[in-house]
């Protein structure tokens, strides 16, 4: 089945494919949103969730790393689903799961059981959430396709930073008495409309090339990822314990041993979790590595000026929240920009954002060892910053969805979003641990240095991306 052949009235004015198209987009975009929203929205309540549960704090850790852990470990079996079963049935299982998740942790009467709910739905995101990209590149293309991206972006990144806000908010409201069992129950009306949304709008599974799933690939890459994220989720908080450099150094050769069992499987003529040849080529290899670093640099972000905020100068969750506004309407409004352009360009925009990034970051931390540290200029900054994350990750998705074949989509839509994940727990950690170490003594002023000092490793790794995203396009250029 074609998109067009999905019957549904059109509204006056508007083409029947184009609206088509756009309830479609529209339906896919919920699963990254969601997913990125709940993977920030549990922050705010940590505090309520303590004394409303009586949870100590290695629960509240896991509160929130359970979610992510399960997500990042899971995301690219989710993808491989995808292929397997059909994305349309894989992205309705994952909404019926993570709307019945949320309704868990809404109403779980104990610390152990959110905490359980709170895996079943990050394992939920990582069902729903690939298939986003995969029904994007298998049903959009060309200038369509780039709008696509550009609404998938903004996705991604309106996701992460609602989740924060609307935290906050919604425990502030303490609608009907709820305090912050609603961040979590709100899902569930949310959910059951895009269950709705989608059975009527997303176009059945055309065709399904193996209903095979390669077990022991999904065993060894799920032991290397919970090896390398599990310590990085939560070391930080433990004060790096030696099981967690234990940890993550026993993730490089588990990592090994997947890659050879997925060579293993290639030859063989089976059907591998990841196809290691395709993700091998240089414009694919290249552009992970960027995505890693950008993508990593802005979750640091969004850690660390959380803290700068409200631990360092006193401002509420909520602020620091609406400070970010900017930033993804700066990352929205890339899009539309990047597709705009001359497609003769194409292949330096994604470096040009990265230099704009980086630019906006040592910007930031200049403006504070200045001492101009007033909101304002930091939220025209943050703007700054959004519009260059924007540029790259349009364009740079972009490249990736169109190096390889539509074959590969599971491929690109998995390992592209688990690659983003790792390298944003990698980043926190770091760059969080270097944030909290400089910002150890109280007071405005420590903290406003601590920050300004990150900032400047934040403007470093953004520099590294401009001569990674160089390298992703250098041979579209040629």
């Amino acid at each position: 089945m074609t998109i067009s052949s999905v019957s549904t009235a059109p509204a006056a004015g508007i083409p029947a494919r184009s609206l088509r198209r756009g309830r479609m987009l529209a339906v896919l975009l919920a699963a990254p949103f969601m997913a990125q929203a709940d993977a920030t929205i549990a922050n705010a309540a940590t505090p309520s969730i303590r004394v409303g549960l009586g949870a100590s704090g290695a629960a509240l850790e896991l509160v929130i790393g359970g979610y992510l852990i399960a997500f990042a470990v899971l995301l690219i079996t989710g993808a491989r689903l995808g292929q397997t079963h059909g994305y349309r049935r894989v992205f309705l299982l994952g909404v019926g799961m993570f709307t019945l998740a949320s309704l868990a942790c809404g109403l779980a009467p104990s610390p152990v059981l959110l905490i359980a709910a709170r895996v079943v739905q990050g394992s939920a995101a990582a069902l729903m959430f690939p298939q986003a990209l995969t029904g994007i590149q298998l049903h959009f293309t060309g200038p369509v396709r780039v709008r696509a991206i550009g609404r998938y972006a903004i996705a991604l990144s309106a996701g992460a930073v609602t989740g924060q806000i609307l935290g906050g908010a919604l425990i502030s409201a303490n609608l009907a008495g709820t305090g912050w069992r609603a961040i979590f129950l709100i899902n569930v009306p949310v959910g059951l409309l895009v269950l709705g949304a989608a059975s009527r709008w997303l176009p059945a599974d055309e065709r399904r090339a193996s209903r095979s799933l390669d077990r022991p690939g999904v065993v060894a890459l799920s032991v290397a990822v919970l090896l390398l994220v599990l310590p990085l989720m939560l070391g930080q908080a433990e004060g790096w314990p030696g099981w967690a450099w234990a940890s993550m150094a026993a993730s490089a050769p588990a990592f090994a041993v997947f890659l050879a069992a997925e060579r293993r499987a290639a030859a063989r003529g089976g059907s591998p979790l990841v196809n290691v040849t395709v993700l091998a080529r240089p414009p694919v290899a290249w552009a992970l590595l960027t995505l890693v670093l950008t993508t990593g640099s802005y979750y640091a972000l969004l850690f660390t000026l959380a803290q700068y905020l409200q631990t360092g100068l006193g401002d509420s969750a909520l602020v620091s929240g609406l400070i970010l506004v900017p930033w993804v309407a700066a990352f929205g409004l890339a899009g539309q920009l990047a597709r705009r352009l001359p497609a003769r360009t194409a292949p330096a925009v994604p470096a040009a954002g990265c230099l704009l990034l980086a630019v906006a970051y040592l910007a930031i931390s200049a403006a504070l060892f200045a001492g101009q540290h007033g909101n304002l200029l930091m939220t025209v900054l943050l703007g700054a910053g959004g519009l260059g994350l924007g540029l790259q990750f349009s364009t740079l998705i972009g490249h990736l969805t169109t190096s390889v074949p539509g074959d590969y989509a599971p491929d690109i839509s998995g390992v592209a979003t688990t690659a983003m994940q790792i390298g944003a727990a990698l980043s926190v950690a770091a760059i969080g641990t270097l944030y909290l170490s400089l910002a150890a003594h109280p007071g405005a002023g420590h903290a406003t240095h601590a920050y300004a000092i990150t900032a400047v490793f934040l403007g470093v790794v953004a520099s590294i991306a401009i001569l990674t995203a160089r390298l992703a396009t250098r041979r579209t250029a040629a």
